[in-house]
């Protein structure tokens, strides 16, 4: 392969004398087409608008924009601009060839070009393909260095490993390497460099070193290139270090130089590269028709998941910490109530919010409550619901599996928090999917296949492992959403990746509702399927689910059948429910049940006094006193038929009915009070917007727009004057002439039709250049066609800095 110092040693001229020979020239040379690409790939250079290419190419070196350019950079792309920043600048494309693919990996050769192009396209790289250069930024980035060692594992060139070494320790590493001794240390620096990337040389003086020393340069010939050396070293590490294969990088510590390494490779940058992106086979594959059936499964599931967890909070919901976020024990509390993981938990509730269901109130006792949207929600057909919630799941920054760990100050992050969101959530979830479509329908792949997959489309951010972290969740979160069955992708969740309605084709996969329940005589009632939504609300009241499944079992119980006399409901009234929604007959056992908690519910009444209760029946207010269990309650009677208490009412209810009453809540004209289902919802809340990963992709509208921008104020700074001024000789000044002259000068422009520059400064104080046509001057402003903007404008001339003629013919 050509060594890089046959690169090295290139000429200036030749085919490379037509090279651009800065970033802002390459990019002056592009089309409309190419500025569009990079400025799509690149939004972060849109903001704002560069005036010209210039600033453009300004912008697009500095360390912020190169990084985040970087970052989006896959595998092999990544290791052709680490190649490049270790190769001579400028690189010829043999040299750059040859350290990527040693002249024998052909997958390596005939996947640079594409490299390559993505790296111009991205304006990381520049040039004619014999003097490529990486952007300097990006050089800098990826160079190796003592405090950031390069992925490459290699090290220093021989003259930065050299800098500041003596001229006199310098010429004995040139005389030990039988090289003969020069006047300064710069020549012999160039000519230990000239032998270590001489094949013929080099192996010559290898074969001379001891076996120990080739063992010592196996070590660090893959990197990292540093070792540590003991002050007296052994005589193997003595022999290389005298002959410079070893140079000193610190007092203790030894460095294996660049040119060295690379002889040794072979000529390579990388030990192993990846030119080929991973294929995701499919793993296993399944009828499409079973995995829309176990995806369909999955989305009925979720529904009542979410409608159960909202509606649990729908009186006194949990409240919001002071830092923002759900408790742990409330965390705990809602996963009981699911029976599920606290982990399963928290993706419901972080869904739930992302959808709009549930938020803050914003009262003084601030708490999560159901938002308006729920009831809106509740009403629309399942297939709907189930579109709501993945249509919210899909694009949503806030990443659930974070729950529970700690951010770098050593807080726990809670579910609704704060620091919850991650930018490159939504781009992870749908590249995942987009994986899952690639595949026959009904395969699924492996997961490790995928990982693999996206840690090449993305190698700078697995560092932190993120990024796999969050592919491994969103393959969870679309099994147990419903978007995938089996590991496959449905057909709903195709729709929903195609940016497709997915409610048409999951409504005929999903059960329709039944409108009965078969009542057995162990007091539960099985409903064979989904239950249509008025029946549905009344059983959730009336009775306790027990399990749940293609068929939900619910249990009735004391404390379900006095919630249902607690919400308005009359014993005859449950009787006649459930005698018409039962396709068995209403067993004696629950009827007697309905019945006995209907004649002692409402017998005790509690108020506000603090509270109270009241009884016509005062054997039973004496009963209650004498109970220790009451003691707690702080009970006095006022009266034959009234107890007074120190605790509140809701907590002398709950008090009485863990002693075995069933008192009920009266208002303060002694009506009972009945609690509604919806007795509480926040006021009207928009869905938490997610946190985007940097600037939005421009549309085609805005990129037309800019380029338009930028060509034009190129042709501006760059137009040629008649008469330059003093100003113009210096770049981005504007030109400057007295309020006569200007005026003078536009008029002439107009009668003769020709063109000029001026400058201009708008009314908030920004300054730009203009190439007009005048058509018109009158009243103190000039009209005319203006060639950077490409439409007719009007300025104030007060605001004209100052005018100069183009030359003949510029335009």
């Amino acid at each position: 392969m050509p060594e890089p110092s046959t690169a090295a040693g290139a000429p200036e001229n030749g085919t490379g004398a037509t090279s651009p020979r800065s970033l802002a020239e390459a990019l002056r040379a592009r089309d409309d087409a190419g500025l569009s690409a990079l400025l799509h790939s690149r939004p972060d250079l849109l903001n704002p608008v560069p005036g010209d290419v210039t600033q453009l190419a300004t912008r697009a070196g500095t360390r912020a924009s190169v990084v985040r350019a970087l970052e989006r950079l896959d595998r092999f792309t990544l290791q052709t601009a680490e190649a490049l920043a270790v190769a001579p600048d400028p690189c010829p494309y043999p040299v750059l060839e040859g350290l990527l693919s040693g002249g024998e990996d052909e997958r390596a050769r005939a996947a640079l070009p594409r490299a390559l192009d993505t790296l111009r396209d991205q304006a990381l790289v520049w040039g004619d393909e014999d003097r490529l250069r990486l952007v300097r930024t990006a050089r800098e980035l990826l160079a190796p260095s003592p405090q950031r060692p390069s992925p490459t594992g290699l090290g220093p060139t021989v003259a930065e490993a050299t800098a500041g070494m003596s001229p006199t320790r310098v010429q004995e590493i040139v005389a030990a390497a039988g090289l003969p001794g020069t006047h300064d240390p710069v020549s012999a620096v160039t000519a230990l460099t000239a032998l270590f990337t001489d094949p013929e040389r080099m192996s010559a003086l290898l074969d001379e070193a001891p076996a120990e020393a080739h063992q010592v340069l196996g070590r660090l010939v893959w990197g990292p290139p540093y070792g540590e050396v003991t002050p007296n070293p052994a005589p193997p590490v003595r022999w290389l270090r005298d002959r410079g294969l070893l140079l000193p990088a610190t007092a203790r510590t030894v460095v294996l130089p660049r040119e060295v390494a690379l002889h040794l490779r072979g000529g390579l940058a990388h030990r192993d590269t990846s030119p080929v992106a991973p294929p995701v086979p499919a793993h296993r594959e399944h009828r499409p028709q079973l995995v829309d059936a176990n995806a369909a499964g999955q989305a009925l599931a979720a529904l009542a998941t979410v409608e159960e967890l909202v509606k649990s909070w729908e009186h006194t919901g949990p409240p919001v910490l002071r830092a923002g976020g759900l408790s742990v024990r409330d965390l705990k509390r809602a996963a009981a109530g699911l029976d599920t993981t606290e982990a399963s938990a928290a993706f419901w509730i972080e869904l739930a919010y992302a959808a709009g269901l549930l938020a803050s109130d914003g009262e003084a006792d601030e708490r999560y409550a159901p938002t308006p949207a729920f009831d809106d929600w509740r009403e629309l057909p399942p297939a709907e619901r189930w579109s709501v919630l993945a249509a919210a799941w899909l694009p949503a920054t806030r990443t659930a599996g974070l729950v529970g760990e700690q951010d770098a100050k050593a807080r726990t992050l809670s579910a609704l928090g704060p620091e919850l969101d991650r930018s490159a959530a939504p781009e992870v979830r749908r590249r995942v999917l987009e994986l899952l479509a690639d595949l026959p329908e009904g395969a699924s792949p492996d997961t490790e296949a995928v990982l693999a997959r996206l840690a090449w489309e993305r190698p700078v951010r697995t560092a932190s492992d993120l990024r796999a972290r969050l592919a491994g969740w969103a393959l969870t979160e679309a099994e147990v959403l419903g978007v995938t069955g089996r590991g496959a992708l449905s057909g709903p969740g195709r729709a929903l990746l195609e940016h497709r309605d997915p409610a048409p084709l999951l409504a005929p996969l999903l059960p329709e509702p039944v409108d009965h329940v078969l009542l057995q005589a162990d007091l539960t009632a099985v409903a064979p399927g989904p239950l249509r939504r008025p029946l549905g609300d009344t059983l959730a009241v009336l009775a306790d689910v027990e399990s749940k499944g293609g068929a939900t079992v619910y249990r009735f119980t004391p404390g379900s059948v006095r919630r249902a006399l607690d919400a308005g409901h009359a014993a005859a009234d449950l009787h006649a429910f459930l005698k018409e929604h039962s396709r068995t007959p209403v067993p004696q056992p629950l009827a007697y049940l309905i019945d006995d908690v209907a004649r002692r519910h409402g017998h005790l009444r509690v108020g506000a006094a603090s509270s109270y209760v009241r009884c016509d029946d005062d054997a039973m207010l004496g009963e209650i006193l004498a109970d220790k269990r009451s003691a707690g309650l702080g009970l006095r009677r006022l009266a034959p038929t009234v107890l007074a208490a120190r605790a509140e009412p809701t907590a002398l209810l709950e008090g009485l009915r863990a002693m075995g009453y069933a008192p009920a809540a009266e208002s303060g004209t002694g009506d009972v009070l009945v609690a509604r289902a919806d007795a509480h919802r926040t006021p009207a809340r928009s869905a938490p917007v997610p946190v985007p990963d940097g600037p939005p992709v421009p549309d085609a509208t805005l990129l037309g727009a800019a380029v338009r921008a930028i060509r034009a104020g190129d042709l501006a700074a760059t137009a040629v004057r008649k008469d330059p001024g003093p100003a113009a000789g210096v770049p981005g000044e504007l030109p400057r002439t007295s309020a006569a002259e200007t005026l003078a000068t536009v008029q002439a422009a107009a009668l003769t039709g020709s063109a000029v520059w001026i400058g201009y400064v708008n009314a908030d104080g920004a300054a730009s250049q203009r190439v007009i046509a005048p058509v018109r001057v009158e009243g103190g402003f000039v009209t005319g066609y203006d060639h950077t903007a490409d439409e007719v404008r009007t300025y104030a001339l007060h605001r004209v800095t100052g005018v100069a003629e183009l030359a003949d013919d510029h335009l």
